[in-house]
């Protein structure tokens, strides 16, 4: 297949048992394993996410990592009935049938004798070949190989497992690490939610949890995203004070989101999340490996090891609830056929992407305008522009002013 023979030289590193023959696995040749047509899009409880797991856990090994799933091993298996409703959760369920799938989280333990663990980690399961949750409109099946989302995670999570390993000991004795790379997120984050509820270590010994979901296309601008900082009175000084690599942080307080760190937020575990923002491939076959920016990749991964490092002497960290920001999000009856810059920092709304046929593009709206004004209503950052799109009704004209170019400009938009 396209990738056979980089996916066959990988494992054979992962499997070489002189010592001095081993050669580091760089982020970029996890992606390229991972992302390989050879694992059909790694959709949770088919072979292909089997072999996916292998290749994680024979990384584990490799990196001399303890086993920390069921029974001494580096898996943890669960079971559960598929939801056909859109608005009802999956059914965990410890009897295989026709009707079940089984889901196999690959877990592995650094153990450095200390009371407290930080987990870390990232999902690895994807689309397959499309179904539910792909945006992919052709009418022949395709596989997506996901390899921002989230074969970009996981590849960061194995760097950081390698440099905390490798770490002097007097650097990294006041917390364990726990690395975990979870299946059926893009179902519901099944495998998330089943550890929390079954962990494989103490929940109580767990200070922080570090989740990295599409963390593969860092911009020019150098934006990530960082979810959860208010989970902790102590993540925000963390984050800015650690921020030595020009990174631009888009910093968000709820520790509620789309990906795995939210199952942990959940049981009163503070969590950061990190994310490089949403792109054109996303949930389409072409999230292909040779699209990453691997320097952006290993910026972040060095930002992470900084807060780690930073937080490993403050004993276990104190939770703090937070608001849910999806809950605050108005209800709106008319789009603007746009997609926003979820990364964007600056006053107003950038758009990101125009969608055919759609108010904007009728208006001549293009991708890198920034929405400053919606008919009467200033708009500064994202959930200002929701509440004014909130306010138009099917049929309506109004003036939308945006910044072009540094320049200022009024076009009319018709919902």
């Amino acid at each position: 297949m396209r990738l056979i023979c980089l996916l066959c030289m990988v494992l054979s590193v992962v499997s070489c048992k002189k010592e001095v023959e081993k050669q580091p696995v760089t982020m970029k040749e996890d992606v390229f394993a991972l992302a390989d047509d050879t694992f059909n899009g790694r959709q949770t409880g088919t072979e292909g996410e089997l072999q996916a797991a292998k290749y994680i856990e024979d990384r584990f090994k490799q990196l001399a990592l303890e086993p920390r799933g069921y029974l001494n091993n580096y898996t943890q298996t669960f079971t559960f009935k598929p939801s056909t409703n859109p608005h009802e959760k999956a059914e965990y369920t410890g009897l295989k049938t026709d009707s079940t799938l089984t889901g196999t989280n690959v877990v592995a333990f650094l153990d450095n004798g200390a009371k407290n663990t930080v987990v870390i980690g990232a999902h690895y399961d994807h689309l397959g070949m499309g179904g539910e949750g792909s945006l992919y409109r052709e009418e022949k099946a395709a596989i997506h190989n996901g390899a921002d989302d989230n074969a970009s995670g996981v590849a960061v999570m194995l760097n950081l497992a390698e440099r905390l390993n490798n770490a002097p000991k007097t650097e990294t004795r006041e917390n364990n690490y726990l690395f975990i790379a979870f299946s059926g997120e893009e179902m519901g984050l099944l495998g998330s939610n089943y550890f929390v509820k079954n962990p494989t270590v103490p929940v109580e010994s767990i200070s922080y949890m570090i989740n990295m979901d599409m963390v593969g296309r860092l911009n020019e601008e150098n934006t990530i995203a960082v979810h959860g900082v208010g989970t902790s009175p102590i993540f925000k000084q963390a984050l800015f004070a650690n921020n030595d690599f020009n990174l631009n942080i888009a910093e968000h307080n709820s520790g509620i989101g789309p990906s795995d760190h939210t199952s942990f937020y959940l049981a009163d575990i503070p969590v950061l999340h990190f994310f490089t923002g949403q792109h054109e491939d996303y949930h389409k076959p072409g999230d292909d490996a040779e699209k990453l920016n691997y320097e952006g990749m290993q910026k972040i991964s060095d930002y992470i090891v900084a807060i780690i490092t930073d937080l490993d002497d403050d004993g276990k960290l104190a939770f703090r609830k937070t608001k849910n920001e999806s809950e605050e999000v108005p209800r709106f009856k008319v789009g603007l056929g746009v997609v926003p810059d979820y990364l964007f920092t600056g006053k107003g709304m950038r758009i990101d992407g125009v969608s055919e046929d759609k108010p904007a593009q009728k208006a001549g709206l293009q991708k890198g305008d920034v929405v400053v004004k919606l008919g009467e209503f200033e708009v500064t950052d994202m959930m200002s522009y929701m509440k004014a799109l909130s306010t138009f009704e099917e049929g309506q004209t109004t003036q939308v002013t945006i910044m072009r170019n540094d320049a200022q400009q009024k076009v009319e938009v018709t919902f």
